[in-house]
């Protein structure tokens, strides 16, 4: 299934600071900063890929509906939310 870009825009202008902060841990990490900065780095990176996946699933889903091989690529899409959930 092919995604329209400019739905998926904001998903990858989050993947793009997702990929700026995991420079910044991997910088932490070299520094020997504190436990509780890393984790909130963490914590805060894996929220947005939680959150890039749910907009890229769920624009998928729209698409699905519109689609006339729609249910089988629906199943996959809800598998793949499944193991982000």
């Amino acid at each position: 299934m092919q995604l329209d870009a400019a739905e998926l825009k904001s998903a990858r202008d989050r993947l793009a600071r997702v990929q700026g902060q995991i420079g910044g841990i991997i910088k932490m990490l070299d520094e020997g900063r504190d436990c509780t900065e890393l984790l909130n780095q963490l914590s805060a990176a894996s929220t947005a890929l939680s959150r890039a996946g749910f907009t890229i699933i769920s624009t998928g889903m729209r698409a699905c509906a519109n689609s006339p091989e729609g249910d089988v690529e629906r199943v996959a899409l809800e598998k793949a939310f499944m193991s982000l959930a």
